[in-house]
């Protein structure tokens, strides 16, 4: 991975990621490793063959620890077992989710609250663990994935667009209340990042020419794009940055 950015703050920050050890979540690891950050990401899924590729690759190895996100007492487990392990988290960057397409009519209670639970419900309590401490440190930056889709009104995922809005006010709410105490709290929207479980699942040539034709930038994007955004979010260079919902898709939907 090749930056253009560099962020001297984040030398030596401790860095929570959940959902880091793949897809853009592994770049994002990546990224924050190159910048010297102590980086824990936790994830369902073994990540420690990732550890090992991103300690060969950067010389910076991060701490992967086993977390369901949908369970919340091992969310604040795993953020509590990293704060022994690295410090406290300085910066959280909430990516962990689940975008699997699904028709209205065929949803039932229990896939609603399984959506929710992992793609908002595990935003909040993340948000919760790691706010006592950056309160404490008086400082801290809180980065919430959401997503253009509920922007554009996409179908085939009401459950997840649904939870994209929702991670778009608790940002602001949380960005309202916390912000006396030093600590910024934003999200970021991506466009369609083609990671390699999009190019398998749904990224057919006939959705990916349908969507470059509403792109402003006629290139699709990939992990490493959203990398320095994040970057940029998490580091004091926005440092007067808070509440915002920073989109980067290419410019398919435009904000303001």
């Amino acid at each position: 991975m090749k930056l253009s950015s560099s962020y001297h703050d984040l030398d030596g920050a401790s860095v929570f990621i959940t959902g880091g050890g793949s897809g853009i979540g592994a770049a994002l690891t990546e990224g924050f490793l190159r910048q010297g950050a102590r980086v824990t990401f936790v994830q369902r899924s073994d990540g420690n063959p990732f550890c090992e590729e991103m300690a060969a690759a950067t010389g910076n190895r991060p701490i992967y620890l086993p977390c369901d996100m949908t369970d919340v007492t091992q969310i604040r487990d795993a953020v509590a077992k990293s704060a022994e392990m690295q410090g406290p988290a300085r910066i959280l960057v909430s990516n962990a989710a689940n975008d699997l397409r699904h028709d209205t009519l065929d949803v039932t209670e229990e896939f609603w609250d399984w959506c929710q639970a992992i793609n908002l419900k595990s935003y909040f309590f993340a948000a919760q663990a790691v706010l006592p401490a950056m309160k404490a440190a008086g400082r801290g930056s809180i980065v919430n994935f959401t997503s253009v889709s509920y922007l554009m009104g996409a179908t085939g995922m009401p459950g997840y667009t649904t939870a994209n809005s929702g991670i778009n006010g608790m940002t602001r709410s949380l960005a309202r209340e916390f912000g006396p105490d030093g600590i910024r709290v934003n999200a970021l929207a991506p466009g369609w990042v083609l990671t390699e479980k999009q190019q398998e699942k749904w990224a057919t040539p006939e959705k990916l020419d349908a969507h470059m034709a509403l792109m402003c930038l006629k290139e699709h994007l990939a992990p490493v794009d959203i990398v320095e955004p994040v970057l940029f979010l998490a580091s004091d260079a926005s440092r007067m940055m808070t509440g915002q919902a920073l989109v980067v898709d290419g410019g398919v939907g435009m904000t303001g």
